[in-house]
């Protein structure tokens, strides 16, 4: 059978709404709900035209502006034609629609008692998210399944190792071990080496609990290890300061910075002051980045979070997040490259009332 894919036109509503009908036994979408996806909505309509010009399947992906997350809303094949491949064709169409769209993730729903889909979508490498009760029409259950579908492009020669930080506090040191994994070309350290990394660079600026790691903290940690380290700061003061309300807790954060800044001035490490951060020029200068985030957008979390820089290109700046627990993408092996699109990375490295940016860079030992 001679299958051909191409972008669905006004002229195909009416053989969509057929084929809607014979696919599901509750017609999810009308003559104007297709025309509307197709003219006003963010998102891409694949049809599969088949011998004689029919209509043999379609792929509904929708888009939404600002994320990463594309939604595959529907896929569809005429029961007539089913095991020519068709399904499997327009599940790869709805993959490119959507990293042609800078998105780097799909999602979808479908019925646990589809088994033929669900195949599907496991054989392709989506991922089981989490069984969504009574949410199909009928009171059907469904599965959320999701798929990364840019995937890193090695650009880079350096190997960069990952490291799951191993409590909720220690994503600073989590970072910086997997920096110096990979300027090393070594394993990163243990638990161990985690907490003392951790001890040498916290300070108190968490809502309650443990403190987290400071900018200037980990910059001398690593500097002290033999590290050529630069660090990127946009304001001079403590960080954190003014997310804390706690009059003591606001002093121990002073003269931790201060001390911070005492030791700093009998190192040569780069200090650059301002509010640009090009990441470019920093890895192709052999350098390896750890940036400070706004927690509550990478892991739903109120507290400053710390995530490497692994590679960009045109399109993403790619990640190492070490707290796989809170991450949106849950999965280690998903924490890992996390594609991020410039523009949302550059939400993202603003933390704080104030949108301060830091960031420490290590770049090889001296030899």
């Amino acid at each position: 059978m001679n299958l051909l894919l191409r972008t669905a036109t006004l002229d195909d509503l009416s053989a969509l709404v057929e084929l809607e009908s014979r696919c599901f036994e509750v017609a999810r979408l009308g003559r104007q709900q297709f025309r509307w996806m197709m003219v006003e909505a963010n998102a891409h309509l694949t049809v599969v035209e088949g011998d004689g010009h029919s209509l043999l399947g379609y792929a509904l992906v929708l888009f939404r502006q600002g994320s990463t997350l594309a939604r595959l809303h529907s896929i569809a094949t005429d029961p007539r034609a089913r095991g020519n491949g068709i399904g499997q064709r327009l599940l790869e169409a709805a993959e490119t629609a959507a990293r042609e769209h800078d998105c780097a993730y799909l999602r979808l729903e479908v019925c646990v008692d589809d088994r033929q889909p669900v195949a599907l979508f496991e054989r392709n490498g989506y991922s089981n998210l989490g069984l969504l009760t009574d949410f199909l029409p009928g009171h059907r259950d469904a599965l959320r399944m999701e798929k990364r579908v840019v995937q890193h492009p090695q650009a880079l020669q350096r190997h960069v190792p990952y490291y799951h930080q191993t409590t909720e506090f220690t994503c600073g040191p989590a970072c910086l071990l997997m920096a110096m994994g990979a300027l090393d070309g070594a394993v990163p350290g243990n638990h161990q080496d985690e907490l003392r990394l951790w001890r040498e660079a916290s300070s108190v600026h968490m809502p309650g609990g443990h403190g987290g790691c400071s900018p200037h903290g980990l910059a001398l940690a690593a500097w002290r290890r033999g590290y050529r380290v630069r660090l990127h700061l946009s304001d001079q003061g403590p960080p954190f300061l003014n997310e804390v309300r706690d009059a003591g807790k606001r002093d121990v954060i002073r003269q931790a910075h201060d001390d911070f800044c005492s030791a700093l001035k009998d190192t040569d490490i780069e200090q650059h002051l301002g509010e640009e951060l090009d990441l470019r020029p920093l890895l192709e200068s052999g350098g390896q980045p750890l940036v400070l985030v706004d927690g509550h957008r990478r892991s739903r979390s109120r507290a400053p979070h710390w995530v490497l820089v692994t590679d960009f290109d045109h399109n993403f700046i790619y990640l190492h997040d070490p707290n796989a627990e809170r991450s949106l993408q849950r999965r280690p092996q998903d924490c890992q490259h996390v594609p991020v699109t410039h523009q949302e990375f550059e939400r993202i490295s603003h933390f704080g009332q104030g949108k301060q940016r830091a960031a420490v860079v290590l770049y090889p030992r001296e030899t």
